[in-house]
């Protein structure tokens, strides 16, 4: 069963714009490259780069806390690595963010935009080495099958935007849902060979349009009463190397043979 990619993004501030790439290259162990390896503590959130470890979401300026997140659209420079910050009523920020300068001047520009939806001091923390800021401690890579998004859209009677559920690949062609059942199964995307890990539990982030920053639609609600679940996407981890592209094929893996019955003389 083969889809193909539709779309690939990056999201370099946890929480924050989506980017739209044309190609990827992925290795087994490394973070999605450009992906989450910043994020704003939103109080103290106890990450110690020194020695890094998973911290909830809950701890940083995210979505499913704070929608006005969706307000602020950023942009990064992989080549100069400066982040582009803008927001409507909070003028335009530009620093790097590699930087503690750059780091605290963000922080200063956050504090002014979410001003009383912050409960704590903004601090940018920065992922050390391959070290990702994702909802999973293993979670390298998350891909949407946007079947499966058209059809809950379906149900709840609106055309929902796969940019709700911040996904690194989005690939059609899949039949809605087939992901669900794929967890330990190998695939590959583009050329590179990937292993499901899990399927991916949503929260009040999806709630939130991302081009309005409106919370707008109770979409876990949508899932459990039409599925009883509140699954959609799926995390995978690398197992070989290669590159994506967008169109590449992300062939899926194969339906298991049924048993042939007893042949009785």
């Amino acid at each position: 069963m083969s889809g193909h990619v539709a779309a690939i993004f990056r999201h370099p501030v946890k929480g924050f714009t989506p980017e739209p790439l044309e190609a990827v290259q992925l290795a087994p162990g490394e973070g999605f490259p450009h992906d989450r390896v910043w994020a704003v503590e939103n109080g103290p959130s106890g990450f110690d780069p020194a020695a890094p470890v998973f911290v909830p979401k809950q701890k940083f300026t995210v979505l499913a806390h704070i929608p006005k997140v969706a307000a602020a659209r950023t942009r990064y420079d992989a080549e100069t690595g400066v982040l582009h910050a803008a927001a409507p009523g909070a003028g335009e920020f530009a620093g790097r963010l590699a930087e503690a300068s750059g780091r605290e001047a963000f922080s200063a520009w956050l504090t002014l935009l979410l001003a009383d939806d912050i409960r704590g001091p903004l601090r940018v923390v920065e992922a050390p080495g391959e070290h990702r800021f994702t909802d999973h401690a293993l979670g390298q890579v998350s891909i949407v099958n946007l079947a499966s998004v058209r059809d809950l859209g379906r149900r709840m009677g609106v055309e929902l935007d796969p940019l709700r559920f911040r996904a690194n690949l989005y690939v059609d062609g899949w039949p809605a849902w087939a992901e669900n059942g794929w967890t330990g199964k190998r695939l590959m995307l583009g050329w590179a060979e990937a292993e499901v890990f899990k399927s991916i539990v949503r929260c009040a982030a999806t709630h939130v349009d991302p081009t309005t920053a409106e919370r707008d639609l109770d979409v876990t609600k949508a899932l459990f009463d039409n599925y009883g679940h509140m699954l959609c996407g799926i995390y995978v981890r690398v197992a070989s190397a290669g590159g994506v592209a967008l169109g590449d094929a992300v062939t899926a893996p194969a339906a298991e043979p049924k048993p042939e019955a007893p042949q009785w003389a």
